[in-house]
């Protein structure tokens, strides 16, 4: 069946040239001059693309009250004020994608054609999770819970498309092993996965390691070389901890998601690539953005396909195949002669509460393989890490004594710099933030280095 476009626009010369389009390329149209006149119409379309200022009701208005009444039905919107604020806002509100007027036919089709494939894909995501219903390991990814079942459907249904994957969840829950699944269930299986660790790429060099440096760039290059995402090309690069790229490289950073172009470093030839993009956080990028450590474009741009991964905590029904699962590993691995686990021991595990999520369970796993002193993994065998934590704050647990929050937060701050000798990277790894808001509370501080 012809797939229907519903074209929201009181200009009607405008409505006419893109229904024109449209019909030419083969869609059903139909047209309404105001919001209000769409919605008797909403139902019926495969895709919406509304102007933001229309009579009445505006177009932003419209999308959110179509938001409200859960209709799946992707959502263009045009404006003619083209700024990355307008166009923000009505991503937030849930469009799909936006044209800035004035736009070419040929962008119109481009950006129809990839709302469509979004409808299609949230549909057959539906479709997916019922069918998986039963499954519960993915390319080594174990699990039965609902939540692991409804991620093995997304990577069946994202993996063979190119649109952009933001991986979110705490360290230790397996986001390397979803974003190689992606790309080996996707066309690009057979090309290059790059993986860049943001937070150990020191700052001053990620530019050059990322986009590459032209000789003569800087001292000691004495060759040209090419970067991460030359490294990539018709390939898939996976971009962990994207929180940590600073604002200088996030511009770059968007450039290569809009239009697969950049410059090397010392270079001004303008350089295409074919890369997919996989990002992945630990941290709250919507804090980060409030803090203004990160970019609100490039957030949109690496949040079009959001995969939100559970701690192993909310999932504890997995533990028992997880823990089989490393068992068969770890023990052929190991050449331990321990052949499985028993209740007793994953009643154990499962009373746990596993701050280091999956990690943490492999590697007690494996430490307890070493210790064990039969064929089977006992209760009496499982090695927890139950090492004390250190208390922080006065003996009510409350702040110290003399000290109000902002004045504790700076001393927590200092001190984490202190341990780690200056170095801003190491710092926010130890005390749980980017390396971008850890730089925004510094200059919060009046400390700019």
């Amino acid at each position: 069946m012809k797939a229907t476009v519903l074209i929201v626009e009181d200009e009607e010369k405008l409505r006419r040239v893109i229904e024109l389009q449209l019909k030419t390329a083969g869609y059903e149209v139909e047209q309404a001059g105001t919001a209000e006149s769409a919605f008797k119409l909403a139902d019926r379309a495969d895709v919406i693309i509304t102007d933001l200022r229309l009579p009445g009701l505006s177009g932003l208005e419209m999308l959110q009250q179509l938001r409200s009444q859960d209709l799946r039905t992707p959502v263009i919107v045009m404006t003619a004020f083209g700024s990355i604020e307008t166009a923000v806002e009505a991503m937030k509100a849930g469009a799909v994608d936006f044209l800035p007027k004035p736009f070419s036919l040929d962008h119109l089709m481009t950006v129809v054609d990839k709302a469509l494939e979004v409808r299609t894909l949230r549909n057959e995501n539906r479709e997916l999770r019922a069918e998986l219903s039963q499954r519960y390991e993915f390319d080594n990814i174990i699990g039965r819970s609902a939540a692991m079942r409804e991620i093995f459907a997304t990577i069946e249904r994202v993996a063979p498309t190119r649109a952009t994957v933001l991986l979110c969840g705490e360290s230790g829950v397996g986001k390397d092993m979803i974003a190689r699944a992606i790309h080996h269930h996707s066309p690009r299986d057979s090309k290059p996965f790059v993986k860049i660790n943001c937070t150990a790429l020191p700052e001053n060099l990620m530019e050059s390691e990322l986009f590459g440096y032209e000789k003569g760039a800087f001292t000691g290059a004495n060759i040209s070389k090419p970067g991460k995402f030359e490294q990539a090309d018709t390939g898939t690069v996976f971009m962990d901890e994207i929180g940590d790229v600073p604002p200088a490289i996030q511009v770059k950073l968007l450039r290569i998601l809009q239009d697969r172009e950049f410059e090397r470093l010392g270079s001004n030839k303008v350089r295409h690539v074919d890369v997919r993009v996989v990002a992945a956080t630990n941290v709250d990028l919507r804090a980060a953005l409030e803090q203004g450590a990160f970019r609100e474009d490039l957030y949109y741009r690496l949040n079009v396909l959001p995969l939100n991964i559970p701690p192993l905590r909310e999932r504890k029904e997995d533990i028992p195949y997880l823990a089989r699962h490393f068992v068969r590993k770890l023990s052929k691995d190991s050449g331990s002669r321990v052949e499985s686990i028993s209740d007793g021991a994953i009643e154990r595990l499962m009373e746990y509460h596993w701050p280091g999520n999956v990690r943490e369970l492999e590697n007690t796993i494996e430490r307890s393989l070493v210790l064990a002193s039969g064929d089977v993994l006992e209760a009496a065998d499982i090695r927890l890490d139950l090492a004390p934590k250190p208390r922080l704050g006065s003996a009510d647990g409350f702040l110290p004594e003399g000290m109000t929050l902002d004045s504790y937060e700076q001393s927590i701050i200092r001190e984490a710099l202190n341990r780690a000798n200056g170095n801003k990277s190491q710092a926010a790894r130890l005390l749980g933030l980017t390396r971008n808001a850890l730089r925004y509370r510094l200059s919060q501080m009046g400390i700019e280095s």
